[in-house]
């Protein structure tokens, strides 16, 4: 049979799931975390706590007042130091609450135990509500407030939930290991999302080199009325939303568009898991399993781990140090991930994974001239032109770069990864989206 996938453009890069053998492990609370305020799309979370205060798992630390923004909770019981600067994973300060750990004790009002709760007694109002009450965000990296998608426009519906368990980045495996592990939690937690969108169809895209999670899934989903897995092809970047639709319903999203103008809603399966927790165990985000890995490492590993943590204590729990000739430590994947100078970043609620990369495989060759060969335009699975937008970016030609659709680009990479010339399309790409959005912003306050 052919699975199903997008259409336009995409690569496949080596897979390199290093680590999807490693069953989950649980990392010990550390003597100190560093909660960033500004783990989520949108407002940066204001605090609500002092120095001195006493917190326990779970206390709610930051509020998210703006429309756009996410509660944030302690993820360990101790007292707060203070509320200063840290550097996280783009290299720019940002406040963060500071606590010190003292013993493990959690919030009477969250249900720790086993037991799978099935029965979904809130209604969608208050789903929602709890969704957002428990500071859920979206878990594949853009990490944007969940309750949010379920607060749809006037005369806006949806009438299917997509389910992401594609996972296409190279080295990555958080996502894998919880499908497997945490299969009816997820399951559960799809119902409640379908509850809160008021649908009755989920569809989890689930890639074909994951093919115990599949058979483990779909096993699992026989007996639920509404819910499909379907088997996808190995292609990057199916995970993104948009070619995810596409390869699921065959649906496009038009430029400017969201998932709900063709009747959907998308979300993470991990997201699945954090608001069954949320909705049904009254948990808020505290925590998240996180991949370690790398060629060059002897054991690779995913961690439960509390937000806040620093990365390094990733590596002690493995047993292991920076290897020799490790040239970048990427946040994410190799695709659209981001180079770390420590690893003393904090771990937060949209980061699934850290790789390790020699430097035989990180350093760039040299930059030659663009050859017009056409591969980057041919790789775009949104069907723009890499090779101009660089150039208008570079020329900073914002008007042009407007026109030609830069602001459609989702930054996936699959343009310089197949460059030829070595160019560096991404880097001009982002830096002109960047200012075209900037410009746009601007125009709209007019």
């Amino acid at each position: 049979m052919k699975l199903k996938t997008f259409k336009l453009g995409g690569i496949h890069p080596p897979e390199n799931k290093l680590s999807a053998g490693a069953p989950i492990e649980i990392l010990p609370p550390p003597g100190e975390v560093n909660i960033p305020l500004s783990q989520h799309l949108g407002a940066p979370a204001v605090p609500v706590v002092k120095k001195g205060d006493k917190v326990k798992v779970g206390t709610l630390i930051a509020r998210g007042e703006a429309f756009i923004s996410a509660n944030i909770h302690a993820s360990v019981s101790g007292t707060v130091l203070k509320i200063d600067d840290v550097v996280d994973i783009s290299g720019y300060r940002r406040k963060a609450v500071f606590i010190k750990t003292e013993g493990d004790e959690w919030e009477d009002s969250i249900d720790k135990s086993e037991e799978l709760i099935s029965e979904i007694k809130p209604e969608p109002i208050r789903i929602v509500e709890k969704i957002k009450e428990m500071g859920i965000v979206g878990m594949g990296g853009a990490a944007f407030p969940t309750h949010v998608k379920y607060m749809f426009p006037e005369g806006k519906t949806a009438d299917t939930l997509v389910v992401n368990g594609v996972e296409c980045e190279p080295y990555l495996t958080a996502d894998h290991r919880v499908m497997l592990e945490k299969s009816d939690e997820i399951l559960s937690g799809i119902q409640v999302m379908k509850k809160a969108g008021k649908v009755d169809r989920a569809i989890i895209g689930i890639e074909a080199n994951k093919p115990d999670a599949i058979e483990m899934m779909t096993k699992k989903a026989e007996n639920i009325p509404g819910v499909e897995v379907v088997p996808l092809q190995v292609f990057y970047p199916q995970g993104a939303e948009k070619q995810l639709i596409k390869a699921l319903l065959n649906r496009e999203i038009p430029s400017g568009k969201l998932p709900l103008d063709v009747g959907c809603i998308t979300n993470n399966v991990a997201t699945a898991l954090a608001v069954y927790e949320a909705v049904q165990k009254n948990k808020p985000l505290v925590e998240r399993v996180v991949a370690i890995t790398g060629k060059k490492l002897s054991k690779t590993g995913n961690f439960k781990v509390r937000i806040g943590t620093p990365a390094g204590k990733l590596l002690e729990a493995l047993g292991e140090e920076i290897p020799a000739h490790t040239s970048k430590v990427i946040c994410g994947g190799p695709m659209m991930g981001k180079a770390v100078n420590s690893l003393e970043v904090p771990i937060t609620k949209g980061i699934s994974g850290f790789i390790l990369i020699d430097g035989s495989e990180a350093g760039r060759r040299e930059m030659e001239n663009c050859i017009r060969c056409g591969k980057c335009v041919y790789v775009c699975p949104m069907g723009l032109e890499p090779y101009l937008l660089e150039r208008l970016a570079e020329n900073k030609n914002y008007g042009g770069c407007e026109t030609s659709g830069i602001v459609d680009c989702i930054e996936c990479g699959s343009c310089s990864y197949t460059c030829p010339a070595s160019r560096p399309l991404l880097d001009y790409i982002r830096y002109g989206k960047a200012s075209v959005m900037r410009i746009m912003r601007e125009r709209r306050q007019k």
